[in-house]
């Protein structure tokens, strides 16, 4: 799992593209605070070729936001995220920091 963040000069905007090695996988989508947990509007990542899934949100910076993926049906955390937040299940969120 990697998490590349992209600040942007001309706006107060910074590009996150998040990527996930889940070669066995069918189906991977982030959900968060970005999309209010919203599985409707989650962003799905796309399968390359090489068993990487990888997508780009658009966020702004200086805020923080809780997320975690969804692998086909389960519910995991990145190993890279900025810090972990614990949540409301008892379960840990991972945070990004822009």
């Amino acid at each position: 799992m990697a998490i590349t963040k992209q600040y942007l000069k001309s706006k107060p905007i910074c590009k996150v593209t998040f990527s996930v090695s889940a070669a066995d996988a069918s189906k991977i989508t982030v959900l968060g605070t970005f999309n209010e947990w919203n599985a409707e509007r989650a962003l799905e990542l796309k399968k390359l070729k090489n068993g990487t899934f990888r997508g780009t949100l658009n966020l702004e910076k200086d805020n923080s936001y809780e997320f975690r993926y969804l692998v086909d049906g389960t519910f995991i955390n990145d190993e890279h995220a900025d810090a972990y937040k614990t949540n409301e299940f008892g379960g840990e969120n991972a945070v990004l920091n822009l």
